[in-house]
């Protein structure tokens, strides 16, 4: 638990005592629940209650749906409208764990790009930031083979270029994608690897999340300023913080109402708004789509990949230097797994001594300029692979790495930071007064 000084659980009855010694869940679920939490976190820190939720009602839809899913070419999409049509509110459960995966990836993207405001990946919490990614890399993992479950048109012509990818690195390429498809191509073999994948992965997912929740209540939460909890006194750890509950429970509830209502306003209004209608038709090995696209999730990525083309000097330079061992697909690979690596790595790569963004004036400008260069990837990634669309994504791949490889590490030297408050308390108070004087 936190190194912050508070009250630790202290068994009272007899029963409660005989537990405790054998079992000491009911003390391990009181010092979550009263964990001392920095008292000004604002509105940003909900998400993790969403995210939390959304794999709970992933896995419980999930479960459900595998009962009438056949995980055979032959019958896999079948199987699907059986559910839609045939079982008792299967088309909600459907719908649900459809657009359950889009706002996993909503929580899980407005969660990573609050740590990289906030600087929560800073020290003490970069075993915390590492779990995260790797939480987040298994869910781009487990999305991936769902939407190969259907086995519609773009799950099949997906599962064939997102594996094929794998062909392109150099000497192990082609046994690893036969491993990955269990032969030559996209089949059953395949349809049956990433169904038991997709069943296994989440679980493995929330063996991570209790990882990455116990991992920043060691830490403790980092919060809006970056100043961290007093610890020299319980008393002075109380007037940064509040107990979790019962305040951040309520706000935390709350938040997840309001998004929730607009989750189930999208089930049942627009269940396929963000999906693909190709993916209505069955998979058919000889009609290729006209335009492969991922998920929206995937997109910001795909571009990436998709902007390193054979005529991009990098990409030629790298295959001169290489022999040719690199060229323009592996190249994409590298570049498509790399954006996540060095988000992976902002910790080391982030010079500066300030943790938190709202107190460093250059570095905000930056980061906007990094969250409007992901929705401009997002978009082009939807685009067709051609000009001015292959520009555009070209223009922003380069912007991704140099945020993190030149701007984090440059920004750590030139910059000035404001001061900070001095503590959460004097924060807090500054925010109090604010509003009632706004309420005025």
């Amino acid at each position: 638990m936190s190194g912050i000084p508070h009250d630790h659980y202290e068994p009272k009855t007899g029963f409660e005592k005989w537990i405790h010694t054998r079992l000491p869940v009911v003390g391990l679920v009181y010092d979550t629940l009263m964990i001392p939490t920095p008292k000004n976190l604002n509105w940003w820190w909900i998400w993790g209650i969403v995210l939390a939720f959304c794999l709970a009602l992933m896995i419980a839809t999930g479960v459900v749906m595998v009962m009438h899913y056949t995980p055979h070419v032959d019958h896999a999409f079948a199987s699907v409208e059986h559910i839609m049509r045939d079982v008792n509110g299967g088309h909600m459960i459907r719908y649900i764990h459809m657009n359950g995966a889009s706002l996993f990836f909503v929580a899980v993207y407005i969660h990573i790009f609050r740590g990289l405001f906030y600087g929560s990946y800073k020290a003490p919490r970069e075993i915390t930031w590492i779990i995260g990614m790797l939480i987040y890399l298994m869910m781009m993992g487990t999305a991936f083979m769902g939407y190969v479950l259907p086995w519609g048109q773009m799950s099949f012509w997906g599962a064939t270029v997102i594996t094929g990818l794998f062909g392109a690195i150099p000497f192990v390429g082609e046994p690893i994608q036969t491993w990955l498809l269990g032969g030559p191509a996209v089949d059953n073999a395949t349809l049956n690897r990433f169904f038991s994948l997709h069943y296994l992965l989440p679980f493995v997912i929330a063996g991570l999340v209790i990882l990455h929740i116990w991992a920043f209540h060691h830490t403790g939460n980092n919060n809006p300023t970056g100043v961290e909890v007093r610890r020299g006194s319980k008393e002075e750890a109380e007037k940064d913080t509040l107990p979790f509950w019962p305040y951040f429970v309520i706000k935390d509830l709350f938040a997840l109402a309001v998004v929730l209502l607009v989750f189930f306003a999208v089930v049942g209004f627009m269940p396929n708004y963000l999906g693909h209608p190709d993916n209505y038709i069955e998979a058919n090995p000889l009609a290729t789509p006209a335009h492969i696209v991922p998920e929206w999730y995937f997109l910001p990525f795909y571009a990436i990949l998709r902007a390193f083309d054979s005529e991009v000097w990098v990409v030629m330079f790298a295959g001169w230097i290489t022999g040719g061992i690199i060229d323009a697909k592996f190249f994409g690979v590298l570049a498509m797994f790399g954006a996540i690596a060095v988000m992976a790595l902002a910790p080391w790569l982030d010079t500066s001594r300030v943790r938190s963004g709202q107190n460093r004036p250059m570095f905000k400008w930056w980061y906007r300029l990094l969250v409007l260069d992901f929705i401009v990837l997002m978009w082009a990634g939807a685009m067709p692979a051609e000009p001015p669309y292959s520009t555009i994504s070209l223009i922003g791949a380069t912007y991704w790495f140099a945020y993190f490889l030149v701007v984090l590490p440059m920004l750590g030297v030139i910059e000035k930071p404001t001061e900070a408050p001095a503590t959460i308390e004097d924060d807090f108070k500054a925010k109090v007064a604010k509003s009632a004087k706004a309420a005025k």
